[in-house]
């Protein structure tokens, strides 16, 4: 079995994901992990599956892209097995008035906390601006990393609040 990077991005429009997915079905090939959100009337969808080898699945999904609305692309990975929580789950939440460099900045701060971002998403309505970060934290970093994130939060003028995810819900 193959493992396999998909993305398909392009102009939203009703059925996309399930184009996709009864495409990747009938060449037997079974999804793994998936995500998938409309960014401004766009749409993208990043997945994994094992099964064909890349140029199977690539021409299976080229007729979805014939038109030019979509743009498909596969690749294949090396699996990574199971990887064990690399530290403790958290969410950091952002929000505020819209400005370039939040996103650079906040997560800049997690990093050099020895955190990771696993989900990020980012909206933007109106002129408030809010991020969803998944992260995962070194065991005991999280109340000095508070701290470090208040200040970097206050020279944005946004708000920040991080809190231990509930497992259950991720």
């Amino acid at each position: 079995m193959n493992e396999l990077a998909i993305t398909v991005i392009g102009r939203d429009r009703p059925g996309i994901v399930a184009d996709v997915a009864e495409v990747l079905a009938r060449l037997g090939a079974n999804l793994t992990d998936s995500t998938m959100t409309r960014l401004r009337g766009h749409f993208a969808m990043t997945l994994i599956c094992t099964g064909p080898a890349s140029a199977e699945v690539e021409a299976a999904l080229a007729p979805l892209a014939a038109e030019g609305q979509l743009l498909a692309t596969v690749r294949a990975v090396t699996p990574d097995g199971e990887v064990p929580a690399a530290g403790e789950p958290y969410v950091m939440a952002v929000h505020g008035s819209d400005r370039m460099g939040i996103v650079a900045a906040m997560t800049r701060v997690l990093v050099d906390a020895g955190g990771n971002v696993t989900d990020l998403s980012t909206r933007l309505a109106g002129s408030l601006y809010v991020v969803l970060a998944e992260v995962e934290l070194p065991a005991g970093v999280a109340d000095t990393l508070i701290d470090r994130l208040h200040r970097t939060a206050a020279e944005l003028g946004v708000e920040v609040t991080l809190r231990p995810a509930d497992p259950d819900l991720l």
